[in-house]
Parts: C-alpha cells; sequence; structure tokens
C-alpha cells in the first residue's frame, strides 16, 4: 500500500475515534439539554412566610426520570432538573424515581408505534452494560442499581424505601432534620417485562414498588394513551395487576388508555396512583384526567400526581400547577392530591427541584390552608406509602 494511502487512512481513523470520544463525552449531556429545561423568566414570587412555611414540609413528588440521565445523582448539576442536593434544597423527603426503558421516535400524545425504540441509543452513549441495548428488563434493572449504588456512596442523605418499616425509619431519621431524603422506585410502561410475567417478580425483587401499566405506545399488557390502538388490559394485563397485588406493588394509571384505565380501575382492590398527569378540567389533553376518571381514583382511595409541564398545565409555571390542584382537590378531596411533577422527562418545567417553595408559595395564593397544603404537599404520597408498601415480613 502507498504511503499516501496508509496516512489517509490513519488520519480517517483518528478523526472516528475523535467523533466517537466527543460523541460519548458530550453526547448525553447535550442531549439532555436540549430535552430537560427550566423555563425563563417564569418564576413565581416567593413571600417570606410561604418560604418559612415550606421549610417546615414534608415534600413529596411521585414521579422524576433523573436515573435515565448519565449524570450522577449525587452531585449537583447546572443541567436537568434534579440531583440530590437540589431535590434535599427543595425539602423533598421522598421521591418516586421512574425507571424509563423504551422510548418511540417521534414520540407525541396522539398515537405512537411501538416498533421504535431511541434509548438505545441513549444507553450505548452512556456506556450502560450492554444486555441493556437488547433488555428492556435489563435497562430497569439498571436504573434501579444507579439509584441503590448513589444510595451506598451517599453517607445517609440517600436511602431506598420498599418496606413500611424501611419507611417508618426514614421517617424517624428525617424527622430530626432535612438532610436527607429517601426514593421509591417505579418502572414506567409494563413493556419492561419483555412479555414475561415473570420479570414482575424480578423487578419487585430489585425493590420496584410501583408500576405503570403503559408509557408512549401499546404494550404486551395494555393500551396507551399515546399509542395507536388504545385498547384496554390483555390477558397477560389483567393476570400481572392480579400479581402485582399480591406482592404489594402499587398500580400507576399515568399513560393508560382511557379504556385500560376504566378496566384496571375496576380490578384494583388496592388504592392506585396517577403519578404525573393534568385534568382535563384546566387543561385540555388525551392523557389529561377527566372529572369522572378524578372522582374514581378518590372513590378507590387513589391518589394524584399533578404535573408541572405545559401539557399537563397548559402553562408553564407555578400558578399553573395550583390552578390544576385547585381543580382536582374540589373534586376528588385533598386527601386525593399530590405533586407529580415528571422533572426530568424530557419536560421543560418552571423550576428546579430547589425551587419548590414557589409551589408553595401559588397554593398558599389559591387560598388552600397550612393543613391542606401539608397534605398536598407531601403527607398524601406519606400516607399512601404506608398502607401500600409490604411489610418487612411479606416483601420478596
Amino acid at each position: 500500500m502507498r504511503r499516501p494511502i496508509r496516512l489517509a487512512l490513519a488520519a480517517a481513523v483518528i478523526v472516528i475515534a475523535m467523533i466517537l470520544v466527543v460523541a460519548f463525552a458530550a453526547g448525553p449531556g447535550m442531549i439532555e439539554r436540549s430535552m430537560n429545561r427550566v423555563a425563563a423568566n417564569r418564576a413565581y414570587p416567593v413571600p417570606e412566610a410561604a418560604h418559612r412555611l415550606h421549610d417546615t414540609l414534608l415534600v413529596a413528588d411521585l414521579h422524576d426520570d433523573l436515573l435515565l440521565w448519565g449524570r450522577d445523582p449525587l452531585a449537583r448539576s447546572d443541567r436537568g432538573h434534579t440531583d440530590i442536593p437540589r431535590l434535599i434544597e427543595g425539602r423533598i423527603a421522598l421521591q418516586v424515581f421512574g425507571a424509563v426503558t423504551k422510548v418511540p421516535s417521534g414520540q407525541n400524545y396522539q398515537g405512537n408505534p411501538a416498533d421504535s425504540d431511541l434509548i438505545i441509543g441513549l444507553a450505548v452513549l452512556q456506556r450502560w452494560p450492554p444486555r441493556t441495548w437488547r433488555s428492556l428488563t435489563a435497562r430497569a434493572l439498571h436504573e434501579a442499581d444507579r439509584l441503590r449504588t448513589a444510595a451506598s456512596r451517599s453517607h445517609g442523605r440517600l436511602s431506598v424505601v420498599t418496606t413500611r418499616e424501611e419507611l417508618e425509619r426514614f421517617m424517624e431519621a428525617r424527622s430530626q432534620g432535612p438532610d436527607r431524603m429517601a426514593g421509591v422506585l417505579a418502572v414506567e410502561g409494563l413493556h419492561a417485562l419483555d412479555g414475561d410475567p415473570r420479570a414482575v417478580d424480578t423487578l419487585v425483587r430489585a425493590g420496584f414498588r410501583m408500576m405503570g401499566l403503559a408509557h408512549f405506545f401499546d404494550n404486551e399488557v395494555s393500551g396507551s394513551a399515546h399509542g395507536q390502538a388504545k385498547g384496554g388490559l390483555t390477558p397477560l394485563g389483567r393476570d400481572v395487576i392480579r400479581r402485582m397485588e399480591a406482592l404489594g406493588v402499587m398500580l400507576d394509571l399515568a399513560h393508560a388508555s382511557p379504556r385500560a384505565f376504566d378496566e384496571a380501575l375496576a380490578m384494583a382492590t388496592r388504592p392506585v396512583v396517577v403519578s404525573h398527569t393534568g385534568v382535563q378540567g384546566t387543561c385540555a389533553g388525551p392523557r389529561n384526567l377527566t372529572d369522572d376518571q378524578i372522582a374514581r381514583v378518590a372513590a378507590n382511595g387513589g391518589v394524584i400526581g399533578i404535573g408541572f409541564w405545559d401539557a399537563a398545565v397548559c402553562d408553564v409555571g407555578a400558578g399553573a400547577i395550583a390552578k390544576a390542584i385547585r381543580y382536582t382537590a374540589a373534586r376528588a378531596g385533598v386527601e386525593h392530591v399530590a405533586l407529580g411533577s415528571d422533572f426530568d422527562g424530557a419536560t421543560t418545567v418552571p423550576f428546579d427541584a430547589s425551587g419548590l417553595d414557589q409551589v408553595t408559595a401559588a397554593l398558599i395564593d389559591a387560598g388552600f390552608t397550612e393543613g391542606e397544603i401539608r397534605r398536598i404537599m407531601g403527607e398524601n404520597v406519606v400516607r399512601l406509602l404506608g398502607q401500600a408498601l409490604p411489610k418487612g415480613g411479606q416483601a420478596p
């Protein structure tokens, strides 16, 4: 081979290697910065009285997708919406962390096929284990490992709660000061089972205590509000719900198709959650709850988490969040409403986790009492977890 050709090939290899290095090093961060945004100039004024009240609250949030992204959860970041320092600064005591395992290309609210998978590219760029490139269950397990590893390195700032006893111990520890928090693991869509009902037990053994039926496409278990068929529960879906209830796993109806929502709620013998949603009464949209759905979740004893992003509340601001909470509380009762931010869920929100005192201020302005604010901002979720989590001797 002539020397100029060899030199040209060597140069091409070097250029390709440099491109790959840059892609692996900078790609995930660039992707996240484009997808998880904080709206500029949308801060809600927080009077000193509201800030003082917020500092005394036990805050809980039902949905955060932090585990999808390659950032160290323990390190304060200048991108995304959450990390453990910002969550603690926002006074979050309990955070439900969702495991996202598949997202369709061209994701939209109207109708998505199930034959594409954007997460595989992110998994490769973030150097997830090769098994996660093929298995959705492996992706969920990897995200659970990320949370447990962070907890083990956190020097007590972060705990993972899987039983009632662990919740009680955490609550007692946190009563000594707000410099610690706990996480609960959830699965966003049961395509994470890879079609195998035995994977329910695998995920439960890994610590998952909340499972959503579907995400942005129909799967082997359930129709999605954003799927093509938008069908109900499949026979596998009914079997999975029964197994979840037997194992003490909370059923999450966020993203479920209307038919699947109705069928799952009719089956449920335990309180359900709608972890992150809006309501039709303040913001029309294909995944936002109707008044009838709100009332039925309340009758079931469940809790509805109001989201923070524009498609949930038709604005990006704490005032819109409070408006949706006020509407939901008027129809469900204050005891059935909670926060469901969808932080780090490829959303634009009005503040990152450190700015949650803006919601407290907006709730005061919306006319809620201090006791009602305490329930909405966290006590309702703590109550639900205290009822729904398995006892230590019963946990898998």
